[in-house]
């Protein structure tokens, strides 16, 4: 069991009972091709959150008063195949518990598991792919759970919708779904896309955030970093869009592949998981109580139609 509780959090916000957000780590690296080590991404995220101001200016919260549990690792690496297993039902299991769940891996393959996860607990649900790479191929090097593969199952079971794109195989173009794909040369010369990208998502919405889709100027700790990406500013702007106008019911981030030298990265990866967190719970009190609401909000509204009208 973990003794140490999120950013160095008190231990009684950081019971499962009391704890409304649950942080899932997943140490993983087994597929990755270039550069190793996004199994020491979760640590290095942990280490550098324990350094982090925990009032957040912009939204004048201290969001971590919501509760955060520290799940235990999961550590499954004797197959790709095994490993999103593994991660789908840990995922799952926390959903049912009616926690907001979050996972920060590890390589993008985590979100094979994490995406099943929660397309199977959530009705119509978007997953809103932030990346530099498409990760739409079928299967690679033998595996259809590689990091290569990280939403080719979304693509044809959810509604994905993909950001920052700028490098990619001409056979993931057969896959893609051009119209919901955002590609960084485009959206560096139009700032249109953001509202676009939101009118094209359903209601319930998780979020598969790939540090890679930041530019490598301000984030270059990644396996895999392609020129061109994100900024910090505008990638606020879009989430906190995200957040207020729909229902995001978890999200996961992943291929942080850290550097001894260069510790920036791993900063700005804390934070930008604590801002989510931040735009999530900025309009709830603590007291609040938290409802994941397997349903939609149109559901729910239906069937609060349906009552009144049984009613009268």
């Amino acid at each position: 069991m973990n003794t140490k509780t999120y950013a160095g959090i008190p231990q009684e916000l950081a019971k499962l009972e009391q704890a409304k957000i649950v942080l899932i780590p997943v140490p993983y690296d087994g597929t990755s091709t270039w550069q190793k080590g996004a199994d020491k991404g979760p640590k290095a995220f942990l280490e550098a959150s324990e350094n982090m101001e925990l009032y957040d200016i912009e939204t004048g919260t201290e969001v971590y008063q919501q509760g955060v549990f520290l799940a235990d690792p999961v550590t499954e690496n004797k197959s790709p195949e095994a490993m999103v297993d593994a991660v789908h039902q840990i995922t799952k299991k926390y959903i049912k518990k009616n926690k907001f769940v979050t996972i920060f891996g590890g390589e993008h393959s985590i979100s094979i598991g994490t995406i099943r996860a929660f397309n199977e607990m959530y009705p119509s649900l978007t997953v809103l792919h932030i990346d530099a790479h498409a990760d739409l191929r079928k299967s690679y090097e033998g595996s259809t759970c590689n990091h290569a593969c990280a939403v080719y199952e979304a693509s044809q079971s959810t509604n994905l919708i993909q950001v920052g794109i700028r490098s990619m195989d001409i056979m993931e173009k057969t896959v893609m779904d051009e119209e919901k794909t955002y590609f960084a040369h485009d959206m560096a010369i139009d700032d249109s896309w953001m509202e676009a990208a939101i009118d094209q998502m359903t209601d319930n919405v998780f979020i598969t955030f790939d540090l890679d889709a930041f530019d490598p100027s301000i984030l270059p700790s990644t396996g895999t970093p392609e020129p061109g990406g994100l900024l910090w500013y505008e990638t606020l702007d879009f989430l906190k869009q995200v957040f207020e106008e729909k229902h995001v019911v978890g999200f996961d981030i992943v291929e942080l592949c850290p550097n001894k030298d260069e510790k920036s990265s791993d900063f700005l990866a804390a934070k930008l998981y604590y801002k989510m967190l931040s735009y999530k719970f900025m309009n709830d009190a603590v007291s609040d109580n938290y409802d994941n609401a397997y349903e939609s909000k149109e559901q729910k509204k239906n069937t609060l139609k349906f009552t009144d009208d049984d009613n009268n």
